[in-house]
């Protein structure tokens, strides 16, 4: 690997270990998690490596091969954010130092699979470098320690309004298995792939569009959500505290009907693409269960059309790429993959037909984004297992 390669020429020895995170995919459940929702996903055999090796002065040093400029800091003087890529990581260091004693810093060199954008990066990055800070501190991990720790990277340190999708994927999944997680208690199904099932690969299109997830609009789309559930509770006379606390899984869907027509449209967007989403990962669910790929993947379709229409997410060249998606044979289902305001598009497809599928959606894409050539790409992955417990 290349990051193994830039550690030895940086250091001028063999790093002492590699950390390894995959990153996910949720055909059904987007923008769900936050509100104790329920989500579908996977991993996926893409991911993050970081080659490394231990410092016992306590100091934290780590450069990218996707980013300029080496980051450093000690792991009793974290200090706060600065704004580069870093940031994911020193609030990694920040969370995991709240419950355990860290003695031991490392040198650490990264390298992504893939391009940055959709699939996760930012809890892939912090569950590998948290894998690397454990294995160099001896300290072990469940794996609800490990989505709670990077969970609460993301959200307290660097203030993404995230909830445990991604972690759990990235932590949970198993190979040939969708995972079927409710986020309100974090109790989880791995359904198994069924014997029924026509086949299937997991094929990634990225648009070649790059944004910080961070200062998009990505928080908006949450507190607006939150406010629309605050007033639903208000106007069925339910009990409510602080507004943070507010979430969709507290307000009944037969009360957001009768109530929904009150709500300010934007708020009442964002509340009819929760309450849709909810339950079609309930039926995405059964029909997994069922071997029936071509439903799961028509809730997929509809699950990326409400994004567009509901939660109001979705760059032009995003949305054009999950239209392509839906005209091209082949393609079971998708959506956007992560936030929508930026990054890539994901389709479960059927292998036989899979150059089909890459020859037409770029055709088609690159003829509506000519600008893009040189940074779409197409990308065919399987399912994989998730990180589980360190060791």
């Amino acid at each position: 690997m290349q990051c193994e390669e830039r550690f030895f020429k940086t250091y001028h020895r063999d790093a002492k270990g590699i950390s390894f995170s995959p990153y996910r995919i949720c055909p059904i459940g987007a923008h769900s998690d936050h509100n104790l929702g329920k989500i579908t996903g996977f991993a996926i055999d893409k991911g993050i490596h970081i080659a490394y090796s231990p410092k016992q002065n306590g100091v934290i040093e780590l450069s990218s091969l996707q980013f300029p400029k080496r980051a450093q800091w000690h792991i009793r003087e974290i200090g706060g954010k600065t704004g580069d890529w870093a940031d994911y990581l020193r609030g990694a260091t920040w969370a995991l130092a709240k419950n355990h004693m860290l003695s031991v810093g490392l040198c650490g060199v990264i390298e992504g699979s893939l391009p940055i954008g959709g699939l996760s990066s930012s809890a892939a990055v912090i569950l590998a470098f948290l894998d690397a800070l454990c294995k160099v501190n001896g300290i072990a991990l469940t794996p609800q320690g490990r989505i709670r720790t990077a969970f609460d990277a993301e959200k307290n340190y660097v203030g993404v309004n995230v909830g445990t999708l991604d972690q759990s994927c990235e932590v949970l999944s198993k190979k040939d298995h969708l995972l079927y997680l409710d986020c309100a208690d974090d109790s989880y199904e791995l359904i198994p792939t069924a014997t029924n099932m026509k086949p299937y690969q997991i094929a990634i299109f990225f648009s070649g569009l790059e944004h910080s997830l961070a200062g998009s609009k990505y928080n908006m789309r949450v507190d607006e959500l939150r406010a629309g559930v605050y007033a639903l509770q208000a106007f069925a006379g339910m009990d409510y505290g602080k507004f943070h606390e507010a979430n969709a899984r507290s307000v009944p869907y037969e009360t957001y009907q009768i109530y929904k027509d009150k709500l300010p449209e934007p708020w009442a967007r964002r509340c009819e693409h929760w309450y849709t989403e909810f339950r079609r990962v309930e039926a995405g669910a059964e029909a997994w269960r069922r071997g029936d790929i071509e439903e799961y993947g028509r809730l997929s379709f509809e699950s990326g059309w409400s994004s567009i229409h509901n939660w109001e997410s979705g760059a032009p060249e995003q949305i054009k790429l999950y239209e392509i998606m839906r005209e091209t044979p082949g393609i079971y289902g998708g959506r956007f993959s992560g936030a929508g305001f930026k990054g890539c598009c994901m389709a479960l497809i059927d292998p036989a037909k899979a150059d089909g599928v890459r020859e037409r959606v770029e055709r088609e894409y690159l003829t509506a984004f000519p600008e893009m050539k040189g940074k779409y790409s197409f990308h065919l992955c399987e399912s994989a297992d998730g990180l589980g417990e360190t060791v």
